[in-house]
Parts: C-alpha cells; structure tokens; sequence
C-alpha cells in the first residue's frame, strides 16, 4: 500500500513540475521592477561607471612631492659615525613633478569621456536586456496558452481512449478506432513535452534575468494586448531617424570616438617634457655652509617623442569612426528588416485573429467532441478535426507571440516606445 501511495506522489509530481517551485505570478510592469532592481548584469555594469568616475578623481591628481635626505655615515675627520649634528653634514631635498603642454587636462578629458561611455553602456545593456525580458515574458505567456489548451484536450482524449478501451475489449468497436484515439493522445503528449521544454529554457532566462529561484508566471490584461494592436501604420524613415539620435550603443561609439580624439591630444602632449622643480639644502658639502638651493630638471626631448603612441591613437580613432559608421548602416539596416518582419506577423495576426474570434473555433470543437461522443461522425472523421484544431490553436498562439515580440523587437531597436 506504501508504495502504490510513493508511486501515485511521484507521478503527480512529474504531471505538475510546477509545484515542485515556487511561483510568483507577476505582471509585465511587476517583471521589469524585480528586473531593475535585482538584475546582476545591471549591478555591474553600475559597477564599472563608478570606477570609470574614480578614474576621473585619478586624472585630476598630481603626483606626489618626492623627498630625500643625505646624512653622513661616517666622518673620517672627527672619527665618529652619524656625524650629523651643527658641525657635521646632511642635505635635505623636495622635488615636485610638474605636467607640461596640458597633459592633466587632456588625461582629465580623456577619463570625462571614458565614463559617458560606460553610462551609456550601461544604457544599452539596459535596452538589450529589457528586450530579452520582455521576449521571455511574452514567450512563456503564449506558450503557457497552449499548454492549456493542450491539457484541456489530452483529459478529454483520455476519458475517449479509456473508454474505448473497454469497449474494444468487450467486442463493441474495432482496435482499429481505438488506435487512432490513442495515435492522437501519444501526438497531444508529445506536443506538450516540445512546449514544456520551451516554457522551461524561457523560465530559466526569467529567472536568471530577474535572480530569483521562483517560477515566474505571467499576467496579461486586455490593455496589454491593446497597445500592440491599437499602432496600425509606422513610418520606417520616422523609426531609423529615432533610432539614429537615441540608440545609446551608436551614442556610445560617438562619445568613444571623441575620447580617442582626447586620447590623441593627450598622446601628442606627452610629447613634450616635464619639469620637476624643487628646493635643496646642504649643510656643509655645498660652496658655503648651511646653503639652500633651487633645483630644476627636464628631460631632454632627443630618442623619445611618443611617435608610437601618438600613431596608435590615431589608428584607433580611424578605427572608433569606421565602427561608428558601420554601427550607422547596421542600425538602418536592422531596422528596415524589423519593419519587414512586422508587416507580415501583423499581416498573418489579423488574418488568424479573424479566424479565431470570427468563427468560434472553440465552439466548433465542443461542438465536434459532442457529436463524436453521440457517434454522430465517424472517428476518422474526429481525428482529423482534432489535429486540425490543435494547429490552429498553437498557430494562432505562437502566430500572436511573434507579432508582439516583433512589435518590442521594434521598441528595442528604435530604443523608443512605438507600441
């Protein structure tokens, strides 16, 4: 008895995974709030602006005066060590290293721009990821539809095939009939493991996108479904010009392309040398006693004038402005083929979306369930409608699912709220 009662648990386990987590049924506002705040990319990425700011405060800082000390050892005069009093010797010396040719300015530009770059990193690591968020969330919603459905159909398939199995036993139908039910209950299963399995990938990037344990379960009200459906016409020269003036990863190649010209100004003034001064004192080694001197130094500008330097800083920023135009082009480019994409998903939505509103699809199937169930048609006859309903309903889900996500995939593209 124990173990019927093991085995019975396990099995109703294995038939609701979900239980086995917890779950938290969140709406598509409550997803992006945990995702704001929770997110570990995000975290890090917060990370590297402060440490671009503290490059900034490192920028501004000179280097520190350099001190010495000269102390006699021995004095071979008077026979004593450490002869360092009034009538021995010992020198003293403070040297300060001053920038030339406005390097500290240059450095502290250079770091200024550094860290809009990391902000605006950060901007578009928020944009990519906000889309994957979103694409999870709409893709566990639609597929959490079909599941439904497709439950609904294997209970009502089961209760057939059990009874036909009896009947079969008993003489009154042929196996023939029997087999073609359960044909269709092995399909149904199998098409619930394919969409499980999906729902279980997306789960994962939820999960990992929102760091949490739980298992997430979308909500979804009609004004949700409103404001993907309300946008009827978008120009495509409006998308590409928002695009051009708001994506934070061509902004960011833009304001990398002007800390590379920082960059370069900065290289050329290290070509020019520093001056260290300072101020010594030697109490008797000098020309006179207790003397106090000056002291400067700069190097001489003879084997090295940066020339490497100052030629990589200009490949490079060769370099930031090829990228930043072929970013330009790939941008347009994304976009123009985005449009495409959403042209014909709305195109194939409002035709699916007629079919199933328009002719009561769900009607028809109860409607074909009881006639079938009063013998009324023929099992062939079922079969057949079953597994035509069944890939209207799938279609038409995952036909909803690529119209909304190609509608956020826009939004993520222009880096804008077009729906």
């Amino acid at each position: 008895m124990v173990k019927v009662i093991t085995c019975r648990f396990l099995l109703f386990l294995f038939l609701c995974p979900g239980l086995l987590f917890a779950q938290q049924r969140l709406t598509l506002a409550g997803c992006e709030e945990q995702f704001l705040r929770n997110n570990l990319f995000l975290l890090a990425s917060r990370y590297n602006i402060e440490a671009s700011q503290a490059a900034v405060i490192q920028a501004r800082a000179w280097p520190n005066p350099y001190f010495s000390a000269n102390l006699n050892a021995w004095n071979p005069d008077a026979q004593r060590a450490f002869d360092i009093g009034n009538a021995g010797q010992k020198e003293f010396a403070i040297e300060q290293l001053l920038y030339l040719g406005k390097k500290k300015k240059n450095e502290v530009e250079l770091a200024k721009a550094n860290v809009q770059v990391a902000e605006l990193e950060f901007s578009d690591l928020l944009r990519n990821l906000r889309f994957r968020l979103r694409e999870s969330f709409y893709s566990v919603y639609f597929d959490l539809q079909k599941i439904e459905t497709t439950d609904r159909q294997i209970v009502q398939i089961d209760s057939l095939v059990q009874a036909y199995s009896a009947q079969a036993v008993r003489g009154n139908i042929s196996f023939k009939d029997l087999v073609r039910l359960q044909t269709l209950l092995l399909d149904l299963k199998n098409e619930r493991m394919n969409i499980r399995e999906a729902i279980l990938d997306r789960q994962a990037d939820l999960r990992l996108l929102l760091n949490t344990e739980a298992e997430i379960i979308p909500l979804l009200d009609s004004a949700d479904h409103a404001r993907y459906t309300s946008v009827v016409r978008i120009n495509i020269d409006s998308l590409k010009n928002h695009a051009l003036i708001s994506r934070p990863d061509l902004l960011a190649a833009a304001k990398s392309a002007e800390a590379g010209e920082w960059n370069l100004k900065w290289q050329r003034s290290l070509r020019v040398p520093d001056l260290t001064i300072g101020a010594a004192y030697d109490q008797r080694g000098g020309a006179f006693n207790n003397q106090l001197n000056l002291t400067a130094g700069i190097p001489l500008p003879l084997w090295n004038h940066n020339k490497g330097g100052v030629r990589m800083a200009q490949a490079q920023l060769k370099q930031l402005g090829a990228e930043q135009q072929q970013l330009g082009m790939q941008i347009r480019t994304e976009i123009a083929t985005q449009y495409a994409k959403w042209l014909e998903s709305r195109s194939n939505f409002e035709v699916a979306g007629g079919i199933y509103n328009n002719y009561g699809i769900r009607e028809v199937y109860n409607g074909m369930l009881g006639n079938f169930q009063n013998r009324n048609i023929t099992i062939l006859e079922f079969t057949d409608f079953m597994e035509s309903y069944n890939r209207a309903i799938l279609q038409y889900n995952e036909i909803y699912k690529t119209f909304i996500i190609d509608c956020e995939a826009i939004n993520s593209l222009t880096n804008t709220t077009v729906f």
